[in-house]
């Protein structure tokens, strides 16, 4: 067993912890409203932060989505780093991920896809991360718009490349655990979207509960690699620049083989 099965296990526990933190220290401060509270109101007569006592007037501006708990500091620098280092954790699996399966099996469209848009989705996360909904709506939202297609791409290609290169019950078993989460993961994703552009409080809110589910089925689906990651060995990645060659040569080979037959079917049938 490869101490590499630990790095998709470190990845949903550092970002589902990590932006659960995010979400407290919003809370401490008064920048968002808890996720329990469903009464909102078109305007307070206090912003939040200033407000005291145990009934707070909140708005469409505190509901508790993910991005509006990172927004202000001091949480906005913890959501920024959570959100820059799970990016470059997400990159590293992918590209684990990649020359595992070349290594075992070979390359094929669903992995060199998988590949892509996992970083596609490390790509959105930076911006996401970096750019704040209140500062920067225009970069936040591109970084989301990126972000969230990808990473469900990403969870149904590697769902349906379980499934193409499993040989055990196990592997299987796998396959059948991780479509449960990509179609969890994807009516988690339709319903926040649809409720995010509606007008109501309740849907709003409600937008944000799906939202906070979709992430963790993200991150947790990302953590089921450790079942692949206890076969890695230190020449994994020499596969990387080993693989594609490997790959291309064995198709020159069959290509030069299906012309020698070719050839050799011509001169039998002239004779």
């Amino acid at each position: 067993m490869s101490l590499w099965m630990i790095l998709p296990v470190s990845l949903p526990v550092f970002t589902i912890t990590g932006i659960w933190v995010v979400y407290a220290m919003a809370l401490y401060n008064q920048h968002v409203c808890p996720v329990n509270n469903w009464l909102y109101n078109e305007s307070c007569e206090e912003q939040l932060p200033l407000q005291r006592g145990p009934v707070l007037c909140c708005t469409l501006d505190n509901v508790p989505l993910i991005s509006k708990c990172g927004t202000l500091p001091p949480e906005s620098c913890f959501f920024s780093l959570i959100c820059s280092t799970g990016s470059f954790i997400v990159m590293l699996i992918g590209l684990l991920r990649y020359a595992h399966v070349i290594e075992k099996h070979q390359n094929c469209v669903l992995n060199t896809a998988g590949l892509s848009t996992g970083w596609t989705c490390a790509a959105g996360l930076i911006m996401v991360g970096n750019f704040q909904v209140d500062f920067a709506k225009v970069l936040h939202y591109v970084g989301a718009g990126v972000a969230f297609p990808s990473s469900m791409l990403f969870v149904c290609l590697q769902s349906a490349l379980t499934y193409r290169l499993a040989k055990t019950q196990g592997e299987y078993r796998i396959g059948h655990f991780r479509v449960g989460m990509a179609l969890l993961a994807l009516i988690a994703l339709v319903l926040s979207g649809v409720f995010f552009c509606q007008e109501s409080f309740a849907l709003q809110h409600t937008s944000a509960i799906f939202e906070w589910v979709y992430c963790t089925l993200i991150m947790l689906f990302y953590g089921t690699f450790a079942y692949e990651f206890g076969d890695l060995s230190g020449d994994t990645l020499t596969v990387l620049s080993r693989g594609a060659q490997s790959f291309s040569t064995s198709e020159h080979k069959t290509d030069v083989g299906g012309g020698s037959n070719h050839h050799h079917l011509e001169s039998l049938s002239m004779m």
